[in-house]
């Protein structure tokens, strides 16, 4: 009993003597620790097991241990044990260091949130090698044999999960074959619509116009037929048709909408929108507006702007929109209608001053002065206090600001928009400068004019400060949070409010 306790405190105390023990036990826990304490920062992990796998392999190569070759069958015993632990080590380490390197380094997509499909195939092929190999080189155990023997298992794992397969082997062919990527527009025969926001394992996750989540299944989208939108290239076309009734020749007709598309902030200059003369009858020209937005989740946007835009630019060139095809009935206007004065209906155009009475819009318009501008003609210059209220009556203004770069646009006014607010409302100078861009016909209203009218009609200020915070909004003058909006509205109408008093006082 004593020298069988003997012998084994002696096996103890070579054990503890080898350097294999506290080798395997100092790798196990470096690459645990490694594992939880810098599972969310990729690089100093990446770095980290870099610098274990390199550790780890100079030392098994000084004790003449090779950890990627199986070595001779030894019986069992703690040395061997811990000798076949710093093999699984090793194997763990290179297997991670490998799929670090494809998820910082293998990048398939340039884009934000890529499709991870890909990478994860790759870094699922080097955790199944790292396992056989584990298996074959530290447990000595014939592969071969293994995946023989695990051909049912696997045909009853097929069968059951044959739907996730089906998605997944679709994921990967779609994957491969790249009818779309992630941040394309894509539209279903069914109707759905989205940009592709993610790609995984089992579906492609769609981001509607709507802001709602679609998840499709794999399986069913390799089927489909799909269209994408934002290939070969980003920008969507878009095509619009109008019905004028014909009181003008077509080209003139088409010059009005022209003018119309060259407002639009949204729509691109290149290519170059057009105008095209589809059909003319007795009732109706029958135009076509073409023109491209940088991606088609920008297509509502710039076709609200352009019915907007047609209807101002229409009105202002004393045109009228003609009745649908087939509707029946008289289409043309009304005599008394067109025959009523260009100021009074200019006056009607403009929402601001489209509740006033009859009496009222006359007094305005006989204060109303009409000025002419020629192409690149200075209307207004940035920081200058106009003393008149403007409304364009027809062309094309841009607005420019000193602070960017020279020649960009923020900001374009087209007929019914109005310049000089901040003058004669608040008394501050232009936020811009002002130029025409076409030949430009506007009437100015002093400030005298309008006086009287803000005191007859106090909800008038929040009107007017309601539109000039919105003008101020769209072109990007100010910041336009929500939660700022009313407060910034109510106090440009109070500064009206007061400016006005002060300015009344004064006369």
């Amino acid at each position: 009993m004593i020298s069988g306790g003997t012998g084994l405190a002696d096996e103890l105390r070579l054990l503890v003597a080898d350097p294999m023990v506290p080798t395997a036990v100092a790798a196990l826990a470096v690459a645990l620790g490694l594992r939880l304490a810098l599972r969310d920062r990729p690089w100093p992990h990446l770095i980290g097991q870099v610098a274990l796998l390199t550790l780890l392999t100079a030392f098994l190569t000084s004790e003449g241990i090779v950890p990627y070759e199986a070595g001779a069958q030894a019986p069992p015993s703690l040395h061997g044990g811990f000798m076949s632990l710093a093999k699984v080590v090793w194997w763990s380490s290179a297997a991670l260091c490998l799929a670090g390197f494809v998820r910082m380094f293998l990048i398939f997509e340039r884009r934000p949130r890529e499709g991870r499909l890909l990478q994860d195939l790759l870094v699922g092929v080097i955790y199944v090698g790292a396992a056989l190999s584990v298996v074959a080189d530290v447990f000595s155990v014939p592969v071969g044999t293994l995946i023989a023997t695990s051909g049912v298992v696997a045909i009853v794992l097929g069968l059951a999960l044959q739907s996730t397969l089906a998605d997944l082997f679709s994921g990967i062919a779609l994957n491969i074959s790249r009818p779309y990527g992630v941040g394309d527009w894509v539209i279903l025969p069914n109707g759905v619509e989205g940009r592709v926001i993610e790609t995984n394992w089992r579906a492609t996750h769609l981001l509607s116009s709507g802001n709602d989540l679609v998840i499709l299944p794999n399986s069913n989208l390799a089927k489909e037929m799909l269209t994408n939108a934002s290939g070969p290239e980003r920008r969507h076309g878009v095509k619009l048709r109008v019905r004028l009734v014909p009181t003008l020749a077509p080209l003139a007709l088409a010059r009005v909408l022209r003018d119309a598309l060259s407002s639009s902030t949204l729509i691109l200059s290149h290519p170059a929108p057009a105008v095209h003369i589809k059909t003319l009858d007795a009732q109706a020209v029958d135009l076509e507006l073409s023109f491209h937005v940088a991606e088609l989740g920008a297509s509502s946007a710039a076709k609200d702007e352009m019915f907007d835009l047609v209807y101002r630019h229409a009105k202002a060139a004393g045109l009228h929109l003609a009745a649908p095809a087939g509707a029946g009935g008289d289409s043309v206007p009304r005599p008394e209608v067109s025959q009523r004065p260009l100021s009074l209906r200019l006056l009607d155009s403009v929402a601001l001053f489209s509740s006033l009475s009859e009496e009222e819009k006359a007094a305005l318009a006989d204060a109303m002065e009409q000025r002419t501008y020629r192409k690149d003609e200075v209307v207004a210059r940035e920081g200058e206090v106009l003393s008149v209220l403007m409304i364009v009556r027809s062309g094309i203004l841009g607005l420019t600001r000193s602070a960017d770069a020279p020649g960009t646009e923020i900001h374009r006014l087209a007929p019914g928009d109005l310049i000089g607010e901040e003058g004669v409302l608040l008394g501050e100078g232009e936020a811009g400068t002002v130029r025409a861009l076409t030949y430009v016909v506007a009437f100015a209203i002093a400030k005298e004019a309008l006086a009287p009218l803000l005191k007859d009609r106090p909800g008038l200020a929040d009107e007017l400060g309601a539109l000039l915070a919105q003008r101020r909004e769209t072109a990007h003058l100010e910041a336009a949070a929500p939660c700022d909006r009313e407060r910034g509205r109510s106090r440009l109408a109070e500064g009206i409010r007061a400016f006005m008093q002060v300015h009344r006082g004064r006369g």
